[in-house]
């Protein structure tokens, strides 16, 4: 921290220079984190809670920066031994530790841990030392020693006994024997190689049976704890009488090789004394001296022929050798040792063990490849190739392992994620070790992907078409529009609003915005409008949230509210129509085109379908109309008895349900000749209806076309005038002399005069038609066998056969 300091206080440095101290601190500090292990001290048998350390003062961090990194601990094995507190940093032993217990007879009792902080990752390594404390005395294994003696045994020999256990270490564990005080006896302390000291009667003056058959002398085993604790045995001395040969051993030390696992019964190895003595001096028996109880729990030894076989199961992990002492005893007392050493082969029955230590309960679909799920560790107990592992991901998932340290692995994501394709992983770790028959462990992890809002709403389709009747009612509903969203929960919550309306149409629409049900508001007119659209947008509920379209399709049914309108004959016309109406000659034959009613329907389809028929006639024999297309001709010739004047009522009539109808009243005359028909006519007009005065209206007409010949005139030359004017043309236009002259005309289009002029006669005949129908559109319904694109073409044809 001091030399990053000076680092940045320095300005005259240069970036690069900057940036270069600051990755080599980095460096440094990284590799220290790394490498840097905290070691504590505690006393076994310390109440719970107990006081290591304070972590936090350690590592030279504050406690709540403990707690924002998630600090724990993680002891080796399957016992947590520690606890740390987040908020403190201080570290401590969750139960009172009995060293005994944990470590056995191990000089050094060293208690692993990890401290594991997050955000970043890091990993601190512990060990705390469990101090040994003399809460143990040294403990004989039986109360009473018998050693039997020969009284010829000489100075200064030896007698090994029985040694004591003392369960402490080091300095609290056993030092010292002393014996009674006695004439005959001294002690003398040894150690073995594994650093077991041991005791030794040693025969100071020489034995006597007959004075003294039986010694009883008090064995004392001391440790050196303060204050020291011991332990006393009983060591009863018989004298036996001569025997001058004692058992010897083929070898001191028998070294056996045995495999862990080994099952029961089987031989480790057969040790065996001899002795020339004959008789019960020369018969040996064996039993076991200095043994450890675990190992006095694993062998058993034949007492008559030395065979040591397997008793319990043997473990690697737990012991790796045995050594022990064999006495071989004839039958007059005098006995021989030899020592057994039995070491332990590792064989690879441990399967790796998995230890999930971090996991991340979801991670988000849209996590970048790299980002770290969980952090677990591998242990096998067994050792060499027996104990090495590599870990594997079963099946071919998007995640892979990287190995860290001390066999720890992160399981990181290995590619892009979409939830909705997979919204959860279950992945299979197999953790598998090197070993000759390799073995296996499997652990499984669940994975969850948490949604992301990356899917807009999908429409069922892109363009719905409904129908509703004209006439409906106000909020009909008419359909309903679909949209779904692969996302889930919020994010898949989809609601639905109309685009802003372009047309005063599309405000006749409304859409539910939960369900995306469609009403009509208002009444429609198929005549106004037959058809319109609507945008229909779909928005989700994320955040942002994401949206679709989709075209809403109105198309208006009709119904037959409209009935039919005659165009012909006009009912504006029905004055002069009733005074003149249709010429028939007399000599008119049969089929004879008298006239055509026009009329049209502003419905569509069946209920535009028009068709004619004949509902009233002065001579119901003499006229018929045609069905679809409304022509009036004879039905015969016309006869001298036939009435001169005609009256005719014509049904036009629609195919809708129910039918709508309307009538047209056509007025025909019978005449002899075209040359006074028209004066005939206007007689009989005048005579049969005296309101109808067909002259007058004749006259009227006259007058207002001549008006506007000569408004037209008019109007022509001052344009001339002014066009003249304007360009300064030299010349001034030349008019023609007469009105008759001229080609421009001044009636109207709509209307046709026939002037007729007979040689011969004085009389003239003038004819006043009828005004032209204008040429309706192809496009108009039409029923079946009509042509109303036709009309005008009908018409000239009449005009000419006229």
């Amino acid at each position: 921290g001091w030399l990053l300091r000076r680092v940045t206080a320095c300005g005259r440095w240069s970036g690069d220079s900057k940036r270069q101290a600051i990755l080599f601190i980095l460096c440094v500090c990284l590799c220290q984190s790394r490498a840097e292990t905290l070691r504590y001290s505690l006393a076994e048998e310390m109440e719970r809670g107990s006081f290591v350390a304070n972590i936090a003062t350690d590592l030279g961090v504050p406690p709540s920066q403990l707690a924002a990194r998630k600090a724990r601990i993680v002891s080796e094995g399957s016992e947590q031994l520690f606890r740390l507190d987040q908020n403190t940093g201080i570290l401590a032993a969750k139960e009172s530790l009995d060293r005994e217990e944990l470590c056995l007879q191990s000089q050094t009792c060293t208690l692993f841990f990890k401290i594991f902080l997050e955000n970043p990752l890091q990993l601190i390594r512990g060990e705390v030392e469990v101090l040994d404390v003399n809460d143990n005395s040294p403990v004989f294994p039986e109360k009473e020693i018998v050693l039997e003696i020969l009284e010829t045994a000489s100075p200064g020999s030896r007698f090994p006994l029985e040694n004591a256990r003392d369960k402490d270490v080091g300095s609290n564990g056993l030092q010292n024997y002393t014996v009674g005080s006695n004439s005959h006896f001294s002690i003398t302390l040894g150690t073995g190689k594994d650093g077991i000291k041991y005791g030794e009667l040693v025969l100071e003056r020489q034995l006597d049976r007959e004075e003294q058959p039986l010694l009883n002398l008090l064995l004392t085993a001391t440790d050196g704890g303060s204050p020291p604790r011991s332990g006393t045995a009983q060591v009863r001395i018989v004298v036996l009488d001569a025997n001058d040969n004692v058992p010897a051993f083929s070898r001191e030390v028998y070294e056996v090789r045995l495999a862990e696992n080994s099952p029961r019964e089987q031989l480790v190895v057969r040790v065996a004394a001899a002795d020339p003595d004959e008789g019960s001096y020369g018969k040996v028996r064996y039993a076991f001296t200095q043994i450890l109880e675990r190992s006095q729990q694993l062998f058993e030894l034949n007492p008559d022929t030395g065979e040591i076989r397997v008793a319990g199961n043997l473990d690697f992990e737990e012991v790796k050798s045995h050594e022990m002492m064999v006495r071989a005893t004839d039958g007059g007392g005098l006995s021989a040792h030899c020592k057994v050493q039995v070491e332990v082969l590792d064989v690879n029955d441990n399967a790796p063990e998995i230890a999930l230590t971090s996991l991340s309960a979801s991670i988000p679909e849209d996590a970048p490849p790299g980002t770290v799920v969980a952090l677990f560790g591998v242990r096998d107990r067994d050792s060499g190739d027996n104990g090495r592992t590599e870990c594997a991901i079963d099946g071919d998932l998007p995640f892979r392992l990287m190995p860290t340290f001390d066999n720890y692995y992160e399981l990181r994501t290995d590619a892009a994620l979409d939830r909705e394709r997979t919204a959860e992983y279950n992945i299979s770790i197999t953790a598998t070790d090197w070993g000759t028959t390799r073995l296996s462990s499997r652990k499984s992890i669940l994975v969850q992907i948490s949604d992301v809002n990356d899917n807009p709403p999908r429409f069922s389709q892109q363009i719905y078409t409904v129908s509703v009747t004209e006439n409906n009612g106000p909020m009909l509903r008419i359909g309903s529009v679909n949209a779904t969203d692969a996302d889930t929960g919020r994010n898949a919550r989809v609601t639905y609003a109309l685009v802003e309306p372009a047309g005063k149409e599309q405000r006749n629409v409304s859409v539910n915005s939960e369900n995306g049900e469609v009403y009509i508001l208002r009444p429609l007119d198929y005549e106004a409008v037959r058809a319109f659209e609507v945008t229909v947008c779909a928005a989700d509920g994320g955040s942002p949230p994401l949206s679709a379209q989709a075209v809403l399709r109105v198309v208006v049914r009709d119904e037959n509210d409209n009935a039919p309108i005659v165009l012909h004959p006009s009912r504006e016309s029905s004055v002069v129509t009733a005074a003149a109406g249709e010429l028939v000659p007399r000599w008119a034959r049969e089929g004879y085109l008298v006239a055509k009613v026009v009329a049209v329907d502003a419905d569509a389809g069946q209920n535009a379908w028009l068709s004619y028929e004949l509902a009233k006639a002065t001579e119901p024999g003499l006229f018929h109309v045609g069905l679809h297309s409304g022509e009036v001709r004879t039905a015969r010739a016309v006869a001298e008895r036939d009435a001169p004047r005609q009256r005719l009522v014509v049904l036009v009539r629609d195919r809708g349900q129910p039918p709508r109808s309307t009538t047209a009243t056509l007025t025909i005359a019978l005449v002899d000749g075209f040359s006074d028909a028209h004066v005939q006519g206007s007689e009989e007009a005048l005579a049969a209806e005296p309101d109808g005065p067909l002259t007058f209206y004749l006259i009227v007409c006259l007058v207002c076309v001549s008006t506007l010949f000569l408004a037209t005139a008019v109007a022509a030359v001052v344009l001339r005038v002014q066009r003249a004017r304007q360009s300064e043309a030299a010349t001034l236009p030349t008019f023609p002399k007469a009105a008759a002259e001229s080609n421009a005309g001044s009636l109207p289009r709509s209307y046709v005069y026939d002037v007729c002029f007979t040689g011969g006669t004085v009389n003239s005949e003038f004819r006043f038609l009828r005004p032209l129908l204008p040429c309706f559109p192809t496009g108009l319904p039409a029923g079946p066998g009509e042509q109303r694109s036709s009309v005008c073409s009908q018409e000239a044809a009449t005009l000419g056969e006229e």
